[in-house]
């Protein structure tokens, strides 16, 4: 199963695409019954190269000790000021807030998502779009459960980061990760990948559905850590590979 965090439903969406048609925050939504027991079901995602499957919604709720090996190495080495974009139902943040005595900004764009945060206990939650949003400089940004996902394409990718660059302290981290899909597609006779013949091979399609309703198709982008650190070096960063899972890692950028 690919897990896409909640910021996938808001960021690959444009500001004037969101206006126009009026994004649903389906996941928003699951998180809210999740979260007050009103009824929760089941999300359900599909990708231009996967079929439908199911996410439960208590996976956004999950505890440090339950949280994958990336997100608790990220975890570990987060300091100062903490910007944990895409926050959806506010684990990370609690976590960081809570555990680590971190001062922690929740930002998404799901009017639903912040509320939840603040019910549980989140003290500082944003509801704002990524890219208008703007504050004091952060000693470490979060971007986790493939967190290269905001990104939506390698078009934009030079935008999402000289954002970031915006908004990291001098001596300042941003902790990220993401999967090389390259496993998903299939091999020829010869053990070639047949990969799309136009476009990087981790821009995909990305559809959420909740109690029969769906999101319109959202971009989502995965990125091999070359691609990702060719990107991050020409945008004047300094890159690490901090951990390796199976076809996922945890990146760590800071500026030259």
């Amino acid at each position: 199963m690919l897990i896409i965090c909640d910021f996938a439903l808001k960021y690959s969406l444009n500001a004037q695409q969101v206006i126009k048609y009026k994004m649903k925050d389906l996941m928003g939504r699951a998180i809210w019954d999740y979260f007050y027991q009103e009824n929760p079901e089941d999300l359900q995602t599909e990708t231009s190269i996967s079929e439908l499957d199911d996410l439960p919604v208590s996976y956004l709720f999950r505890n440090y000790k339950e949280m994958n090996a990336l997100e608790q190495k990220a975890l570990d080495l987060s300091f100062g000021k903490v910007l944990d974009v895409g926050a959806g139902a506010g684990s990370h943040s609690l976590y960081l807030q809570n555990k680590r005595n971190l001062e922690v900004t929740a930002l998404d764009i799901s009017p639903k998502s912040i509320e939840i945060c603040k019910a549980r206990g989140v003290e500082n939650a944003v509801c704002e779009d990524f890219l208008k949003f703007s504050d004091s400089k952060f000693d470490t940004i979060l971007l986790l459960m493939n967190g290269t996902g905001i990104f939506q394409s390698l078009k934009k990718l030079d935008q999402y980061l000289q954002k970031l660059k915006n908004l990291i302290s001098e001596n300042g981290q941003i902790l990220l990760d993401s999967t090389d899909i390259l496993y998903m597609y299939d091999q020829d006779d010869d053990g070639g990948v047949l990969v799309p013949a136009t476009g990087y091979y981790g821009e995909l399609d990305y559809y959420i559905h909740y109690k029969g309703e769906s999101e319109l198709p959202m971009k989502w982008l995965y990125l091999d850590f070359n691609t990702l650190k060719n990107a991050a070096i020409a945008n004047g960063f300094k890159i690490q590979k901090i951990k390796q899972l199976d076809d996922s890692y945890l990146a760590k950028l800071t500026v030259k």
